[in-house]
């Protein structure tokens, strides 16, 4: 095994609250392939060498390789070994990603606008999802996501602001004046600050209209249909992050693979 691979896997591995340790290793091959730690078309590790590196039962490996294989991202050929797939699936809305980064296609990068940025009562249903107290302020950003000068969809972000951030997470409270600063999405700004530090992800689906403000922004009439994405995530078990995101019928085509690994 080279040594890029080698240090990849010995990486400790934590998995979230409730998830099984089969879905931790696949998360953990999925994401070496995907960032070409295992190239497309190369033979992935044997078995034994994989459970020595991650410090695992063979069990536990084997059936995080045959989500991979259902998922596409690995094939077996018999006698010889398992290889990564010449071409793996795209990533959709199944996991949790920047809404520039889900909603891309691969071949056209969707451009983050950011628009309005204030610090702001927080709204009922944010004051649910997060557990704020009534009187709670958030940071709330919005911006416009763009693919070849099209808009396509709108971000709205809030994060708690002051002493409630500071007290769920100081890393994120020392990095909010630089995330809120910058030209990508809060979201985006965050991992790239502080790194994958959320976790317990979740997105929810529902369907509207774009009413006449949002029409404006999307360049579509006020009766057109939109998707409403909802997403929010948490940091060590307390919920900080909500977004929603305002999809165009003109994005094409969302993926959201099907596989429950978690069976």
């Amino acid at each position: 095994m080279n040594p890029d691979a080698q240090a990849f896997l010995s990486q400790t591995l934590v998995p979230s609250l409730g998830l099984p340790l089969r879905v931790a290793v696949y998360s953990r091959l999925r994401d070496g392939i995907r960032s070409n730690v295992f190239p497309l078309g190369s033979m992935l590790p044997r078995e034994t060498e994989l459970c020595a590196a991650i410090g695992l039962s063979r069990t536990v490996v084997r059936e995080a390789l045959m989500l991979l294989e259902e998922d596409g991202m690995i094939v077996t050929r018999r006698g010889v070994g398992r290889f990564v797939a010449e071409a793996v699936p795209s990533v959709g809305l199944e996991e949790f990603r920047p809404f520039e980064y889900a909603l891309s296609d691969g071949e056209h990068p969707l451009k983050v606008v950011p628009g309005k940025t204030e610090l702001q009562p927080a709204l009922d249903y944010v004051i649910n999802l997060l557990s704020l107290e009534a009187e709670a302020k958030i940071w709330f950003l919005e911006s416009t996501l763009y693919r070849d000068g099209d808009p396509l969809a709108i971000v709205q972000e809030g994060i708690p602001s002051g002493k409630d951030l500071k007290a769920i997470s100081p890393a994120l409270a020392e990095n909010l004046e630089k995330a809120v600063a910058s030209e990508e999405t809060l979201l985006a700004a965050f991992i790239r600050l502080c790194g994958p530090v959320f976790t317990a992800e979740d997105c929810s689906i529902s369907a509207g209209v774009a009413g006449a403000p949002r029409a404006r922004q999307l360049q579509l009439r006020a009766q057109d249909p939109v998707l409403i994405l909802t997403q929010m995530a948490h940091f060590n078990g307390t919920p900080v992050y909500v977004a929603k995101c305002i999809v165009s019928p003109h994005i094409g085509q969302l993926n959201i693979n099907q596989t429950n690994p978690t069976n």
